[in-house]
């Protein structure tokens, strides 16, 4: 893994990230997703690698000790059993699904990621220990570049979308993704529908990644537990299956194999994805991030602010 070198508060200093503009979804162009379905359902698997000895996500404080094996442990059980529950339910379901990768499992537990053969892969970085939006502009080209070129040579597919380890971008991360290929990426969790952002050399796709829907959040910081986030998830599917009548709308659900792969938690998590699928109509498109894309893509000029 190349040395990562945080960016100096000058580099920063001189550029300003411009969020997409104000856009209310009431006002835009009439959007449909393919066969007149209403409601693009797209769950993900973050497959995440973590750094022995070094800080990551999702720390549980009062486990935190040096050197972190609690923490560590907790999370790997997600890459050693936690994911293959997973994909064996997605499996049963016939659920597409899109995989956020760290390209570091690749070396470190490459069979967690055959697990989901045929899955959409979207680059997140080298590994969860590392902030994008720390480093230099050089060195946050090479951690793009170096991430692409892993999930490429192993996947045999260079990936199209991306999310940033932690969530952290920099000054410059969309113009930097547009610029390596990049057609679209998840960081900006403020909308129900794409929209595009622009670049220094032209613009790259923001496909709405939920904040809400994700067990992070909710279990992990707000202490909610398994049975309570499952009911987000129905309720969330129960108000969007209605409102889509009136503009189509995107939900994704946000999922970790060292959060919900653990029994206790997966029980509530398959009796929600089971829901959908009964209540699943005409209306529900079950997708990838890189279908919405592709169909996006595909729209007339203006359709999508």
């Amino acid at each position: 893994m190349s040395r990562a070198r945080r960016r100096p508060a000058k580099d920063a200093s001189r550029r300003r990230m411009v969020p997409p503009p104000y856009s209310a979804i009431v006002d835009r162009p009439p959007l449909g997703w393919p066969d007149a379905a209403r409601v693009a359902v797209w769950p993900m698997l973050a497959i995440e690698h973590f750094v022995w000895g070094t800080p990551g996500t999702a720390i549980q404080p009062l486990l935190v000790q040096h050197p972190e094996v609690a923490n560590w442990a907790w999370r790997d059980y997600g890459n050693r059993v936690g994911v293959f529950r997973l994909a064996a339910f997605f499996d049963e379901l016939k659920l597409p699904v899109t995989l956020l990768i760290n390209s570091e499992m690749y070396r470190h537990a490459p069979t967690a990621v055959a697990a989901f053969p045929g899955a959409e892969l979207v680059g997140h970085g080298r590994s969860n220990s590392e902030r994008q939006g720390d480093l230099e502009e050089k060195m946050e080209r090479l951690l793009i570049e170096e991430t692409s070129a892993a999930i490429e040579k192993h996947s045999g597919r260079r990936p199209r979308g991306w999310l940033g380890p932690w969530i952290s971008q920099s000054p410059v991360t969309p113009d930097l993704l547009q610029e390596a290929g990049y057609r679209y990426l998840l960081d900006w969790c403020h909308d129900d529908q794409p929209v595009w952002m622009k670049t220094r050399r032209g613009r790259i796709l923001s496909v709405p990644y939920p904040q809400e829907l994700n067990d992070i959040p909710q279990i992990v910081a707000r202490k909610r537990e398994g049975a309570e986030f499952a009911d987000m998830i129905v309720d969330a599917f129960e108000v969007m299956h209605g409102e889509c009548v009136q503009r189509p709308l995107v939900m994704g659900i946000a999922l970790h194999p060292y959060i919900v792969g653990w029994p206790h938690r997966f029980k509530h998590l398959a009796r929600a994805l089971r829901h959908i699928c009964r209540r699943a109509d005409d209306r529900v498109w079950f997708t990838t991030s890189g279908q919405i894309a592709d169909f996006v893509e595909r729209l007339p000029a203006g359709t999508v602010p």
